[in-house]
């Protein structure tokens, strides 16, 4: 299948793959010009016009009477003062404080700098490129709001200026007006900076027209819980107040320190449960409002925005038929230009160009999927996750195995917790009997299998104490385990020198992610925890009773992953892993009743394929 093609309006910019120009009426030095299929370096990127815009958004976040003033900085070609009308490359982000770029002049600050590619790549193309400082950060008023309506309402204040809705302002005081723009916009970021243009399509902000999330936020409740239960360190302990506190500006900290704390006393902590607060920051539930076209871009080995956020996100986009495309990377929280530079910036500027020229490049004639496997190499697929993919049972055995058909008989196995377990410790030596945890593997395969999509378990459980975490580790149990990749921050991620010579050199943001080889005979494919007090769902616990058998459902994160063949698949059952979530300090004893306990695995081809693959006549 390909992406869904959208018909251009009339009304919309349309250029000829074969010709040069916006317009005919404009001078040929004006006019955007076009050869196979993408926008040419025309316009100098030295003369360019750059400016700062202050705009009001439609909120008061800090309460001082006044209307929070979004501050923008903009870049555009010197042939826009002429006529030239272009649409704009947008990063909105709280970060510009402190990637430490800001430039001084008289104690007033002038723009940013422009660290980005973006710039120098396509406001020579015949784009404007313009960072959006969140309210409460940088020179912004406001306050921030971690993910809630005012983060929306201050990337909507730039969107509406670009558009002529609401005025904009120089340090001066004297308005000015976004005449040059065409009013289409496309937004792109990584990680907070990905997570604005969710929360603004989510909104269906008018003049946003594509989007490109990298490594974002879907869901603050899934950013800082799983099913019921935080995760480990900061998102486990007033973590909305933690963030705006990181990100709010020095000049803004006073008039914020009661918001920030209401932040905090929101995040719900005693229970984990999911609150109005979070439904408020959840945007997939927002998907019908979508009116922009979605690239999405995600590491699978990303357990900082954890891969749940791009497969929810994808699955609500595709049944609201968005157009849309997805970029699957082996590595971690990191930006796609150092995993494949040269095809990102292909990739991206013909996104662009697509969606904000009207350019027909054949962008959505290619697969929407593009995957890569642990090894480094990439796969084409038409959509994610596989069409053929189909839930395939492996049963808990009493003999620690996994197996495709269900066991005729029941046995209770029990595990203690252990709050000093590493994870490592509860994945090695699977068949070795251990008091901490329950393992089960496979057969040896005898063919390759391939997962794609969300794996889920159903346990039947008892336990002593009326609530515990139950976390499940799936495992891939074999020689040659795929390299570790290193996580970035998102202060490394938007500090790092990004220029085009970084690109074309792979040097600074383009240089190659850091991989750990990893000396053991397995590796963690994928995890998931829930808290058995949230069973029947995450907005109420309802406690166990000590000694009465429960069926557990939850998830573990998606994966698109190939086991080898000669590999065993495993999974393995805990409570707490200090290493993932927040630990619940109770050290319940978990009775597990396997021959009803089940792994349930998205096998490509479904469970004819898993049977052959182990060797199972059906």
């Amino acid at each position: 299948m390909k992406l869904r093609r959208v018909t251009i309006l009339a009304a919309s910019i349309m250029v000829a793959i074969s010709t040069a120009g916006i317009s005919q009426a404009q001078p040929d030095e004006q006019r955007i010009e076009v050869r196979e299929g993408a926008t040419q370096p025309v316009f100098s990127r030295v003369n360019a016009i750059v400016e700062s815009v202050y705009v009001p958004a439609e909120m008061d976040s800090d309460s001082d009477g006044e209307r929070d003033r979004i501050a923008l900085d903009i870049i555009r070609p010197a042939e826009t003062a002429g006529g030239l009308r272009v649409p704009t490359v947008m990063q909105a982000s709280p970060y510009y404080d402190l990637a430490g770029t800001a430039a001084t002049a008289n104690g007033t600050r002038i723009p940013m700098g422009f660290d980005r590619w973006y710039d120098d790549y396509f406001v020579p193309r015949g784009y404007a490129v313009v960072e959006v400082e969140m309210q409460g950060t940088s020179r912004s008023t406001g306050c921030p709001a971690t993910g809630g309506p005012e983060d929306t309402r201050s990337v909507q204040a730039a969107i509406d200026w670009l558009n002529g809705r609401t005025p904009g302002y120089r340090a001066d005081g004297s308005e000015v007006r976004a005449d040059w723009s065409t009013g289409k916009v496309g937004m792109v970021g990584v990680s907070y900076n990905g997570t604005l243009p969710n929360a603004a399509a989510a909104a269906g902000v008018d003049g946003l027209t594509t989007i490109v999330p990298i490594a974002a936020i879907s869901s603050w409740y899934d950013y800082a819980r799983d099913q019921g239960i935080g995760y480990r360190g900061a998102w486990g302990y007033r973590y909305p107040e933690w963030l705006g506190q990181y990100v709010v500006s020095r000049q803004q900290r006073p008039a914020c320190r009661e918001v920030l704390t209401e932040l905090g006393n929101d995040a719900a902590d005693g229970s984990y449960d999911y609150t109005p607060f979070y439904q408020a920051r959840n945007y997939r539930d927002s998907a019908e409002q979508v009116k922009a076209s979605v690239f999405v871009v995600h590491g699978q080995e990303d357990w900082n925005v954890k891969p749940n956020h791009f497969s929810r996100w994808w699955e609500v986009l595709a049944e609201q038929d968005v157009p849309r495309k997805l970029w699957l990377h082996r590595e971690a929280h990191t930006d796609p230009i150092s995993v494949r530079p040269r095809e990102w910036q292909r990739q991206i500027a013909a996104w662009m160009d697509y969606w904000l020229q009207g350019i027909d490049n054949g962008i959505m004639d290619e697969p929407m999927v593009d995957l890569q496997r642990p090894d480094g190499h990439w796969e084409t697929y038409r959509d994610w996750p596989a069409p053929e993919a189909k839930d395939s049972d492996l049963w808990l055995e009493r003999y620690n195995r996994l197996l495709p058909t269900r066991p005729d008989s029941e046995r209770i196995r029990r595990f203690t917790d252990d709050l000093d377990q590493s994870e490592n410790m509860m994945v090695a030596e699977p068949d070795e009997e251990r008091p901490h945890r329950l393992a089960f593997t496979t057969r040896p395969l005898q063919r390759d299998l391939r997962i794609s999509g969300t794996p889920s378990l159903r346990v039947k459980m008892a336990a002593d104490r009326t609530g515990t975490p139950l976390t499940a580790l799936l495992v891939d149990y074999g020689p040659n385990q795929p390299l570790i990749p290193q996580d970035k921050t998102p202060a490394e991620l938007f500090a790092t020198s990004c220029t085009l010579r970084d690109v074309a050199e792979r040097t600074g943001c383009a240089e190659p992610s850091t991989m750990l080889r990893n000396h053991n005979p397995y590796s963690v494919v994928t995890r998931g925890s829930i808290d058995t007090r949230n069973r029947n769902g995450l907005t109420e616990e309802q406690p166990l009773q000590p000694g009465l058998q429960y069926e557990v459902d939850w998830q573990t994160h998606p994966k698109d992953y190939v086991f080898p063949a000669g590999h065993r698949i495993g999974v393995v059952l805990v409570a707490n892993d200090e290493s993932y979530i927040a630990t619940d300090a109770a050290g319940a004893t978990v009775l597990v009743t396997l021959g009803a306990s089940k792994l349930t695995l998205p096998v490509a081809g479904g469970p004819p394929a898993l049977a052959q693959a182990l060797g199972h006549p059906r």
